[in-house]
This record gives C-alpha cells, sequence and structure tokens, in this order.
C-alpha cells in the first residue's frame, strides 16, 4: 500500500511542479516572441530533469516509502543533470535565433 501512495505522491509532484515550474520559460519565451510551440519542448525537458534531481536528492525522503533504493543522486551525476536541464532551459531562444 505504501508503494501505491507514493507512486500517487510522486504523481501529484511532477504534475504540479511540472506546470508551475513549465508556465514560467514558457511566459517569458513568450514575451521575448519566441515561438513556445516549436522550441518550448527544450524547456519542458529542462523542467523535468530538475524536477527529478529534487525528487531524487530531496524530496524522496519525506515519502512513504521507505524499503531499499532510496539515497541520493552522487553529487557529479547531479550537477551534470542541472547543468544539462540549465542548457535545456536557455535553448529555446538559441533556437530561434539560429534556425529563423
Amino acid at each position: 500500500m505504501r508503494v501505491v501512495l507514493e507512486l500517487l505522491r510522486i504523481i501529484l509532484i511532477f504534475a504540479i511542479l511540472a506546470t508551475i515550474l513549465g508556465y514560467i520559460p514558457d511566459y517569458i519565451y513568450s514575451k521575448l516572441g519566441i515561438d513556445t510551440n516549436k522550441y518550448g519542448w527544450t524547456s519542458i525537458i529542462g523542467v523535468f530533469i530538475l524536477i527529478f534531481v529534487l525528487y531524487r536528492n530531496k524530496l524522496q525522503f519525506s515519502g512513504w516509502y521507505k524499503g531499499k533504493g532510496i539515497e541520493k543522486l552522487p553529487k557529479r551525476i547531479s550537477i551534470i543533470l542541472i547543468i544539462c536541464s540549465i542548457v535545456l532551459l536557455l535553448s529555446p531562444p538559441i533556437l530561434h535565433l539560429l534556425l529563423n
């Protein structure tokens, strides 16, 4: 039962945070005149990577599941994923300039 509750918790966390954090770059890029329908997918992937790192390093320790496999991401992997996420979040303006 704890596993099911934790899965529901993960789905809600990802849905709520992706909605909130995904709206911010979309709003900024639309104000800058960047076509978010064309290039916005990169920022969404960046947001999901950030949420994944946040969950694995902080949020998984406050849930219902207390079984095996609960550990933080290695620091090097966390840094690499955060850098990739930042690059993906900043890529729509770059793609817009290069491809238009």
